[in-house]
């Protein structure tokens, strides 16, 4: 009688995003990923799981778990399975504050990495809440945001039996030259830090949700509603700043690129890069001309954009080499980590941009909101994180609690409003 193997799991070794993400991981600030996918309608439980099943069959490269591995491993590896673990749906109890206590559980337990896949979904009612909202837990060392809401959107069709047009690919920027002293804070000057407010007892991220009008510009402009965004987000900080009394000092804020096509065969991991957007104290001043600072953030991000680097630059990729087992090196990347905290960015924006997936389920209906958070761990610990749906601007402000508290997370949205507002082309 023949004897049939049990299949060996296919490994792929870890991408430099992931392997640094898992060298400097820290159970103090889960290194997580929130999505928030508000639909109008109710969902049926076994239809639902079935339609997410399927979509994670479709997109296999997510059912992937951490390989466990020997002492002197030269790499980290995800080992491919056949299919989700049991629980990676949930649907808990519909009850008042349920939405909070799933936002809380986002930001304070990540998914494990040692079962597949490294996400959960819980979908959230709530009493006297119209609909029921999806809520993705995204593990950051294993997939991002964009990569998460694909495997969504595929879960979307699947349920409702529609198809979803085609999306088309993001359009890349033209070549444009290189930066100069002239394009922003310089690289070697140690950017400014947000300042400390009060502080929330205990560690971990909070998280403010808010809804803003996407702003307006005008028609033909050389700049973006991402480079509106990236402003608002400078003079926010430098605002916070002076409010707290620390001295003025250059900014650079991280920016996550991404060239990934978003149709079905759109590439499922970390698949961003990373670029950071200079600033001036001149440029940040009380009274700054917004209206000449969009025009240089637009020339900056276009030829930040159209520049080729890798994801976390070349310096990630010489600490990644397998020459040393993983252990040395994750000693010798938190080390570097360590030294380089006060040259890391200011802050980060990530902006989605308009959500490109119809995400249809069906008589649950569509989507009418979605927010994204991305972590806000230390040095940064805080970032800001926007989607826009149906015209309405979905922005996230998330913090590191050992740096601000509730308070401080409203006055800043409250002044991220105001600078937003700003930069609307009639007002300049």
């Amino acid at each position: 009688m023949a004897v049939t193997r049990p299949r060996v799991p296919e490994r792929v070794p870890f991408a430099v995003v992931d392997e640094i993400a898992r060298h400097c991981a820290d159970a103090r600030e889960p290194n997580t990923v929130h999505i928030e996918i508000h639909l109008p309608g109710r969902l049926h439980e076994d239809r639902l799981r079935e339609a997410f099943a399927r979509a994670l069959a479709r997109h296999p490269r997510v059912l992937m778990r951490e390989r466990v591995r020997g002492p002197l491993a030269l790499r980290y590896e995800w080992e491919l399975v056949d299919g989700p673990a049991a629980g990676a749906v949930s649907f808990p109890a519909c009850a008042p504050g349920a939405l909070e206590r799933a936002r809380r559980r986002a930001l304070t337990e990540p998914p494990s990495l040692l079962v597949a896949p490294p996400l959960r979904l819980e979908v959230v009612e709530e009493p006297g809440r119209d609909g029921s909202v999806l809520l993705f837990t995204v593990h950051h060392t294993a997939l991002d945001g964009p990569a998460c809401l694909r495997i969504a959107a595929t879960a979307a069709e699947l349920y409702s039996g529609r198809a979803a047009n085609p999306v088309p690919a993001p359009v890349r920027p033209p070549a444009a030259p290189a930066l100069g002293r002239e394009g922003g804070a310089p690289a070697v000057a140690r950017p400014a830090r947000v300042a400390a407010g009060r502080p929330a007892d205990g560690p971990g991220n909070g998280m403010l949700v808010t809804e803003l009008p996407v702003p307006r510009r005008e028609p033909g402009a050389a700049y973006t509603v991402n480079d509106q965004l990236m402003v608002a987000t400078a003079l926010t900080v430098a605002d916070w700043n002076r409010e707290q009394g620390a001295p003025d000092g250059p900014l650079r804020i991280t920016m996550p690129v991404d060239d990934r096509p978003r149709g079905p065969a759109m590439p499922i991991g970390n698949g961003t890069r990373l670029v950071e957007v200079g600033f001036t104290a001149a440029e940040t001043a009380a009274d700054a001309d917004v209206g000449a600072l969009l025009r240089r953030t637009a020339e900056r991000t276009r030829a930040l954009k159209a520049r080729p680097r890798p994801q976390l630059g070349r310096g990630a990729e010489v600490l990644t080499a397998p020459v040393l087992p993983v252990a040395a090196r994750a000693a010798v990347t938190r080390g570097v980590r360590r030294l380089a905290a006060p040259w890391t960015s200011t802050t980060l924006l990530s902006n989605i941009g308009r959500i490109p997936y119809p995400l249809d389920f069906g008589e649950a209906g569509r989507a009418r909101a979605v927010w994204f958070s991305a972590p806000a761990g230390m040095p940064r610990g805080l970032t800001f994180t926007t989607a826009s749906t149906g015209g309405r601007l979905h922005l996230v402000l998330r913090w590191s609690q050992t740096l601000l508290g509730d308070e401080d997370g409203a006055r800043l949205r409250d002044l991220f409003a105001c600078r937003l507002a700003a930069t609307e082309r009639e007002r300049l």
